[in-house]
């Protein structure tokens, strides 16, 4: 069974998996990166300095008297829709950057398979052939030539 269990794990597919998971995990945090730290900023600035995270309604009057979304949470019920905001600002912009790259690759596929192979040399039957054909051409008759 473990021989079976080894034959399993170093099977290329398997590997292939892994190393695709820790590449997305890495590529993930690039992503949040860019999103954090530059996108949500500038967004931010745009909107006129707002940070839309303490945007919440409170459903209590202990939540409605908290200064934010956090504290709201901590006082009683309430509802973080400026939370709500930015995790969609968030997957807008990832879905965006991430349609980008796969627009990227395509590209990039579509060029390396539109450039067609080198032809293939002849076969050595192809090559028989055609010396059969030139022999055959140079000992005709003038008259039959054309």
């Amino acid at each position: 069974m473990l021989q079976e269990f080894k034959k399993f794990a170093m099977r290329g597919s398997v590997v292939d998996l892994a190393i695709g998971v820790i590449i997305g995990a890495a590529f993930g945090k690039i992503i949040d990166s860019m999103v954090n730290d530059i996108m949500m900023p500038i967004i931010g600035w745009v909107a006129g300095g707002l940070d839309f995270s303490n945007y919440f309604l409170g459903l209590t009057s202990a939540a409605e008297q908290a200064p934010t979304y956090d504290a709201a949470k901590k006082a009683g019920a309430a509802v973080g829709y400026g939370q709500f905001i930015t995790v969609t600002v968030n997957f807008v912009i990832i879905a965006w950057i991430l349609f980008l790259v796969v627009k990227g690759m395509n590209r990039l596929m579509v060029k390396e398979q539109s450039t067609p192979p080198p032809p293939a040399p002849p076969t050595k039957e192809e090559v028989l052939l055609t010396e059969i054909r030139d022999l055959l051409k140079a000992s005709a008759p003038p008259s039959s030539r054309a």
